[in-house]
């Protein structure tokens, strides 16, 4: 995550006990100390009005002091939807029990969870280098976007996991159109012709810029960051490609599903 951060004035600052359970960690397995109906707000409104909960962003840092949410539960909740969503694929398109349990590891682990982490650490680096604004003067305290996986993890109030916070957000909604409604399409859109191409690749390219203005949207709130649009660009690249790859016959739902589902599509 994300936080806005100066360098520690000595060793003590930084340093703190290890512990075997740290909270954060202790709350994804203690379901009472989550906030579920706030989890699935956020949910609903990533998909109609994002900007309000990027609002509450503000507010949260205001409260608590930090960009990141304390609360995993937006974490758990998204990885167990997923599961569920990938769990009726493999019913319906599936060969054998096996693959359908390396199929749910793999998109849980990989689609999710890993790839989240490279893009978030892209992100991170991106903001760092060349996103970050200049302090106007030596007294104004050096902001920065800050990424440590593990300390995070085990320290969640020293160092937060903002970008992968924003990657989690951006993610929601294009989960709700590549996994949710692409289900109940997937027999139109996997099947031959100019119609099925043509609606899939307009899905996915609704799902992968919508992702990118919520990425935006989340980089945009930090009030040390500076040149914000630069996160959409990769809209107007997505735009571009979509008719090249309509004209060329390409359908992104029977390439996804060949590759997971090659002996049902």
């Amino acid at each position: 995550m994300l936080p806005t951060v100066s360098k520690p004035r000595s060793s003590t600052s930084t340093s703190r006990p290890n512990s075997m359970f740290p909270q954060y960690l202790r709350r994804i397995v203690k379901w009472q100390q989550m906030d579920i109906e706030y989890t699935f707000w956020q949910m609903l409104h990533l998909c109609t009005a994002p900007k309000v909960v990027y609002q509450h962003t503000k507010y949260h840092k205001q409260t608590k002091n930090q960009w990141a949410r304390d609360d995993p539960a937006f974490v758990v909740i998204s990885s167990i939807l997923l599961a569920v969503a990938t769990v009726a694929y493999c019913a319906a398109y599936d060969h054998s029990a096996a693959h359908a349990v390396f199929v749910v590891i793999s998109v849980l682990l990989f689609h999710f969870l890993l790839t989240g982490i490279i893009l978030a650490t892209c992100c991170w680096f991106l903001t760092n280098a060349y996103l970050r604004e200049e302090a106007p003067n030596s007294h104004v305290v050096e902001q920065r976007v800050e990424w440590q996986i593990i300390n995070a993890l085990c320290f969640p109030q020293a160092t937060e996991l903002y970008a992968f916070d924003v990657h989690c957000n951006s993610f929601f909604p294009m989960f709700v159109m590549l996994h949710v409604i692409h289900y109940f399409l997937s027999p139109l859109l996997v099947a031959h012709g100019f119609i099925p191409e043509l609606l899939s690749n307009l899905l996915f390219m609704v799902a992968a810029s919508y992702y990118h203005y919520l990425n935006f949207l989340g980089y945009d709130v930090l009030p040390f960051l500076e040149r914000t649009t630069f996160f959409l660009y990769p809209i107007g690249v997505i735009i571009v490609l979509s008719p090249i790859l309509i004209l060329s016959g390409f359908n992104p739902s029977r390439y996804f599903m060949n590759i997971y589902f090659s002996r049902r599509v």
